[in-house]
């Protein structure tokens, strides 16, 4: 069951988002993708000062919600290139808070469980497959992974998602979790449509999804 200490935590965490400046100023990092995002550019966003979107972005710094890093924008570097920009991201952190508190993780490990042991992987990856079948026709791609709860980042050849949805049950149970991930996002291709003009592959590497997505070459 989950603890008192983890329900006070989590609510500690998300209380900040209660403020409808704060809660819009995390939307934005979050919709400026997985790189890092600085003050200016909330502030534009938001139609506030560069002070106040500082000040509600440490907020979220201090909640754990947002994790900073230091750049240069300019790119230029040595003596005449200015301070470090302060830079924000979401943080990989996971909050969860339900109240009453429910134990929806221990079920799903339980479940994991139940299917790896009975050997029903194929019987889990084509309800993944089904289920991601039923993703909105037409959507763009980027926009589908996002609404699925994945981030995103473009490369030369497609897609990396710099997080895992399912992030503790794949640690716990990897072949299973992420073949099912392979198969759900197959399924979204489907159902978007965009299965013609992208492919999902397995692409196993540290700190981010298994599941990279390349163009298809038509040519």
């Amino acid at each position: 069951m989950t603890a008192p200490d983890d329900l006070d935590s989590g609510l500690a965490a998300l209380a900040p988002l209660t403020d409808g400046v704060r809660r819009a100023a995390y939307r934005a990092v979050l919709a400026a993708g997985p790189g890092p995002v600085g003050r200016d550019e909330v502030a534009e966003k938001l139609g506030v000062g560069r002070t106040l979107a500082a000040f509600h972005l440490d907020k979220l710094v201090d909640a754990g919600l947002l994790e900073v890093s230091y750049a240069r924008r300019s790119g230029r570097t040595g003596p005449g290139a200015g301070r470090p920009a302060k830079l924000y991201r979401a943080s990989p952190a996971e909050h969860l808070v339900s109240v009453p508190p429910r134990d929806y993780r221990t079920a799903a490990e339980l479940l994991a469980e139940s299917v790896e042991r009975s050997g029903a992987d194929t019987a889990l990856f084509d309800v993944a497959r089904e289920h991601g079948r039923h993703a909105p026709p037409g959507t763009d791609v980027r926009d589908l992974l996002t609404r699925y709860g994945y981030l995103p980042e473009e490369t030369p050849d497609g897609f990396v998602l710099t997080n895992c949805p399912f992030h503790r049950l794949a640690e716990q149970f990897p072949p299973l979790i992420c073949g099912m991930n392979l198969a759900m996002i197959d399924g979204l291709l489907d159902g978007s449509g965009a299965s013609a003009g992208w492919a999902a592959r397995m692409e196993p590497a540290a700190g981010r999804c298994c599941v990279v997505l390349s163009k298809n070459n038509n040519d």
